[in-house]
């Protein structure tokens, strides 16, 4: 399972989690915040399938942010580049058998 996560974030409850639950191997969404300096600062995690489930929502390369017009305009900033992890663990007990866990991580049980 790979975790994509991008700072900043308008318009992501009204035009991209909509879109995200129509492509298959998309297995969520978080929409994190926190109040830095008395602005609000936004992190968007989503949950994917793969790295190639990725692209058919950001387009071949799946390190560029997608960001609607109306987004840019309403940011005061945002990352142009999104990172993707892979999802090394999990204390979802359903996910946890999908995630790959390097070999010399501790893992409890």
């Amino acid at each position: 399972m790979i975790a994509r996560t991008w700072h900043g974030s308008a318009h992501f409850i009204t035009k991209v989690v909509p879109h995200l639950k129509d492509i298959a191997g998309h297995q969520g969404a978080y929409l994190l915040q926190r109040e830095v300096d008395g602005r609000v600062e936004f992190l968007a995690v989503t949950l994917w399938d793969s790295i190639e489930t990725i692209k058919t929502f950001s387009g071949p390369d799946p390190g560029r942010a997608t960001i609607e017009p109306e987004g840019r305009a309403a940011l005061l900033s945002f990352d142009e580049y999104a990172r993707n992890y892979e999802v090394a663990y999990s204390t979802d007990y359903g996910t946890v058998e999908k995630c790959r866990v390097a070999e010399n991580a501790h893992v409890p049980r």
